[in-house]
């Protein structure tokens, strides 16, 4: 009768390896005393063995996938990525490559156990020379192929172990190189099992290899056929080794896995990009130079892209308007709505900018017609430099901070609801009167959100900020905003993700 043929459990390859669950007893004893030979296993005592390995990969496997899907950052993820895969090949170092093949990047090289001159250093060797040079170099012209390590779940996409064969492969690149054909190479991973004797290998690679003390590397490219090429994953070991069979198979499983999750955060990545390039063109690139009157502009946009915006422009009789504003919502809807009032508030600021209650009321008809579905915030100045006089109106947005040796303190507006809220919008104007060498700071309420704190205690934290501008940098409005930001929002929140974007507009009066 034939044995028994173990099936498939839960999605997992029966014949992989299984894990030494099982010692074999010894043959012989000292002293020449003869051993009984063993008693066969019992009935289903090796499948069960088998069953009790693959569970124990399953548990494994699930654990590290459940830590890297909790990863909602690309740098967070690709450290995760090689931990986990540290731990799966058995290896203390190593580096993660991001390149992906379609140009479009963003591009990371992050290491573990590697700092920056160790990585440096790699960057001196011939790129196709590295362990992942020959999964980030760019495919031949005319080679249509798309990598596939894996064609189905827990199986390698090539079954055959020739070197030679997968050597010359263009799909990777074109890594048809003496090193890899010795060090053998598989569908999706290559291997260097002791670069100290390995014929071929690039000199330099050796010298930087002896210089930062590893032996063997362990390589996995990242690429599956709904991502595409991404880069490759390489570990580092101390000494002479490689994963055996059983290691191999679980890692690939876990970067096949990782490679999906990083495609999706690589989109994110580009969508935040491209949505802060649209937002910054959207946004003055320069501030006009008027007599009186020195002006920095700080912006920050979220990752989702938002629609906070800011202007200056100068107006008839030599005076200056500025504006701050907000438009609910994120993303491309919210980037388009913002760039339509910014334009169109530029055109009522010619017409009637020494009223801004004009200006702000026409604004609000301009929404409700065109932008039914959205609210906005916004503040406009008319300012007069050679009298320092301001003259403003606001549309539920914060007021104006003014900044001076003798007082720090927020502007007297009236309390007005946002564009777009009512039938009708009016508000009065107010006038703020500037003394010599004061700065009036205009804000995003993204500025006080991203504190945390509630609406007062977080004008506080600004009017401390504020307060605190060492007088050495009172006459640079650029460094009066900087303080700021910085103050209020400690520990690198200003440069942090948030859902909020950040505007701060200073003028400072001669």
């Amino acid at each position: 009768m034939n044995a028994p043929h173990p099936s498939k459990v839960a999605g997992i390859d029966s014949t992989l390896p299984p894990p030494a669950h099982t010692v074999a007893p010894a043959s012989g004893a000292p002293g020449g005393t003869a051993v009984p030979a063993p008693h066969p296993p019992a009935p289903g005592a090796l499948l069960q063995d088998r069953l009790a390995g693959w569970v124990s990969d399953l548990t494994t496997l699930h654990e590290l996938t459940e830590r890297l899907a909790r990863t909602d950052a690309l740098d967070e993820a690709l450290q995760e990525l090689l931990r986990a895969g540290a731990a799966l090949v058995g290896a203390r170092r190593g580096l993660v490559v991001l390149e992906p093949a379609d140009g479009l990047g963003p591009t990371h090289t992050v290491g573990l156990g590697l700092g920056r001159a160790d990585l440096g250093h790699l960057e001196t060797v011939p790129r196709g020379a590295l362990a992942y040079g020959p999964y980030v170099r760019r495919d031949r012209p005319g080679s249509s192929k798309r990598p596939g390590p894996y064609d189905s779940y827990g199986s390698y996409g090539s079954d055959s172990g020739d070197a030679e064969s997968h050597g010359s492969q263009d799909s990777y690149g074109s890594y048809d190189t003496p090193s890899a054909r010795a060090a053998g190479t598989a569908d999706g991973e290559l291997v260097h099992r002791d670069l100290f004797t390995e014929d071929g290998l690039d000199p330099r690679h050796r010298e930087v290899a002896a210089r930062l003390g590893y032996a063997a590397s362990y390589s996995l490219l990242l690429c599956t056929e709904s991502a595409g090429r991404l880069g490759a994953a390489v570990w580092l070991y101390d000494e002479p080794a490689e994963p055996d069979e059983r290691r191999r198979h679980l890692a690939g499983l876990y970067v096949r896995h990782a490679t999906e999750h990083l495609a999706r955060l690589v989109e994110v990545e580009r969508t935040r990009a491209r949505m802060t390039a649209l937002a910054e063109e959207l946004l003055p690139s320069r501030l006009p130079r008027v007599a009186g009157v020195e002006l920095a502009a700080r912006h920050r946009t979220g990752p989702r892209g938002g629609g906070d915006w800011y202007d200056a422009l100068p107006l008839p009789d030599a005076a200056l308007g500025l504006a701050v504003g907000s438009v609910t919502g994120s993303g491309p809807g919210a980037i388009a709505a913002m760039g339509r009032l910014r334009a169109s508030l530029r055109a009522y600021a010619v017409m009637e900018g020494e009223d801004p209650v004009a200006v702000l009321s026409d604004l609000e008809l301009l929404l409700r017609l065109t932008e039914p579905a959205r609210t906005a915030t916004a503040l406009f100045a008319y300012c007069e430099p050679a009298l320092r006089k301001i003259t403003l109106a606001g549309a539920g947005h914060s007021p104006p901070l003014l900044i001076g040796e003798h007082r720090t303190e927020f502007a007297e507006t009236s309390v007005s609801a946002p564009l777009g809220m009512l039938a009708c919008w009016e508000a009065p104007s107010a006038e703020i009167q500037a003394e010599a060498g004061e700065t009036v700071l205009l804000y995003t309420d993204g500025l006080l959100h991203r504190t945390g704190d509630p609406t007062d205690r977080a004008f506080a934290r600004l009017h401390a900020a504020a307060a605190s501008v060492p007088r050495a940098l009172r006459h640079d409005p650029g460094a009066v905003a900087d303080h700021v930001l910085r103050t209020v929002l400690p520990d690198g929140l200003d440069t942090a993700d948030s859902h909020e974007d950040v505007v701060l507009l200073a003028a400072r009066f001669d």
